[in-house]
């Protein structure tokens, strides 16, 4: 018995010295030139970022795939002298970093910022700089690479009392609101760019005039580039500001070849008047996109949009409260991304679920609750219901020459549609691609007329002549 005692007790003592030793194996650290680590990625991109502000962060992972321990002796940017850049290792934030180690075939994170300088241009700057890791006397470098676009900042409310005009060099940074008093008139030439800061809005109380053209369009959108997430872009996000909004006092409005996109409500107008002959808002070759809400309301409001794009939002396209409005070479399509959709892309608000008509509001019987519509040459589809609930018979509503969702037929309301039918739009929602631009083959492509033909739709946004034969919709070639 006692030979078996000392035997086990051998036994025991060898395999403690042999874990012992193959422990100082896995733990000594690794000195041959070959031994380099991996990266996650090839090239650190943060995108556009706007100068004087910082950036989101970017982040990669650097892995040790030996199997003893690397020591990385230095981490550093080389060639960013004005310090525009910074780095987190491993919790660690710094600009420079000695003796870093890797575990065996584990992996440190590194995060990136930027805060980069002005530049003094009018469009973005490229910036490049290189992070360095040295590894046993060999340097793996990994390139960074971002784009910096100076800004005019605009801080507080900034009101206009008197006509004006923003200028089209470098974009405009509106960190709170853009107020257009009334009687005043704000104009944004071709070119005019406006980053909209969170909860930011444009009110207007007098007159816009949006004057952009084919090559210079102007563009409202959010100030936030780059991901959300993964390869999720800030471009598919909505509800980034808030919106442009006309009042009761607002007349005139003209918006020509803009691009306006990631707000909270698109564009309202509210109680403004108007008629078909002196609308309150002409919208012409603009795209209207992404919004948390509607993409435009118009709320006994007078509204024409012609050759415009009106896609993607929670609660649906276009609704239209009392009042005149005409709709011509029109796409509006909703293939919203992260909510179920919440109505109709076309909604008349005196129709309810029920088809029962509403009654117009009693604190105000001035106001026809019912709008004289007129749709033609355009597209309404998407992945929610098309058109409100209920009968449009007896009602001013005339959609002519369009191509809808809905099984129909046609009648006194509907004239020469095709129903039921794809367009073939160049939409994945999977990919993040919208692209409202149709196939070579879909069935709307020169399926216009020109029996209601306007000056306005004579070419599309992209200068595309539309005679003599229109392709429904807002585009008039194929993607």
């Amino acid at each position: 018995m006692k030979r078996f005692k000392i035997f086990f007790s051998l036994l025991a003592g060898l395999l403690a010295i042999s874990a012992t030793l193959t422990s100082c194996i896995q733990d000594a650290v690794s000195t041959s030139a070959a031994d380099q680590p991996t990266f996650s990625t090839d090239t650190v991109r943060m995108g556009s970022l706007l100068t004087l502000g910082p950036s989101p962060t970017s982040r990669f992972i650097v892995y040790n795939r030996h199997d003893k321990i690397m020591n990385i002796s230095d981490i550093a940017f080389r060639d960013d002298e004005a310090g525009q850049f910074r780095i987190n290792v491993d919790g660690m934030s710094g600009r420079r970093f000695s003796n870093v180690e890797i575990r065996p075939n584990d992996s440190i994170f590194v995060f990136v910022e930027a805060t980069l300088a002005e530049n003094g241009q009018d469009l973005p700057v490229n910036v490049l700089a290189h992070i360095d890791f040295r590894v046993n006397g060999v340097t793996s470098s990994m390139p960074v690479k971002a784009s910096g676009q100076d800004v005019t900042r605009l801080s507080g409310d900034t009101r206009f009392a008197a006509d004006a005009s923003l200028s089209p060099g470098k974009p405009y940074l509106v960190c709170d609101s853009i107020v257009v008093e009334e009687g005043a008139t704000l104009s944004l030439p071709a070119g005019t760019r406006l980053l909209m800061h969170d909860k930011a809005e444009i009110i207007v109380h007098g007159t816009l005039l949006v004057t952009g053209s084919t090559e210079k369009p102007v563009e409202i959108t959010g100030d936030r580039s780059g991901f959300v997430a993964a390869s999720i872009p800030y471009e598919v996000m909505s509800g980034q500001w808030g919106g442009i909004r006309f009042s009761p006092t607002s007349t005139g409005n003209e918006i020509h070849q803009a691009s306006i996109r990631n707000s909270e409500w698109g564009i309202i107008l509210d109680h403004c008047g108007g008629s078909r002959q002196a609308p309150a808002l002409i919208l012409h070759n603009s795209v209207v996109r992404n919004t948390k809400n509607y993409v435009v309301e118009a709320i006994h409001s007078s509204l024409t949009a012609v050759g415009c794009e009106l896609s993607d939002a929670s609660l649906g396209i276009l609704r239209l409260v009392g009042s005149e409005h005409l709709v011509s070479q029109s796409t509006l399509a909703n293939y919203y991304l992260f909510t179920a959709i919440g109505g109709p892309a076309l909604q008349f608000e005196h129709l309810d679920p029920e088809n029962e008509s509403v009654s117009e509001p009693s604190d105000d019987d001035t106001l026809p609750w019912m709008s004289d519509t007129e749709i033609h040459n355009s597209i309404i589809y998407g992945l929610g219901p098309d058109l409100s609930h209920g009968d449009l018979e007896g009602l001013p509503v005339t959609i002519v020459n369009c191509l809808l969702k809905s099984a129909g037929s046609d009648d006194f309301n509907f004239i020469n549609c095709l129903w039921d039918t794809d367009p073939l739009f160049g939409v994945s929602r999977e990919d993040y691609i919208f692209d409202y631009r149709l196939a070579s083959d879909s069935p709307a492509i020169g399926a216009g007329d020109t029996d209601r033909h306007y000056p306005l739709a004579d070419t599309d946004m992209y200068g595309d002549s539309r005679l003599p034969l229109p392709t429904l919709g807002a585009y008039q070639q194929p993607r």
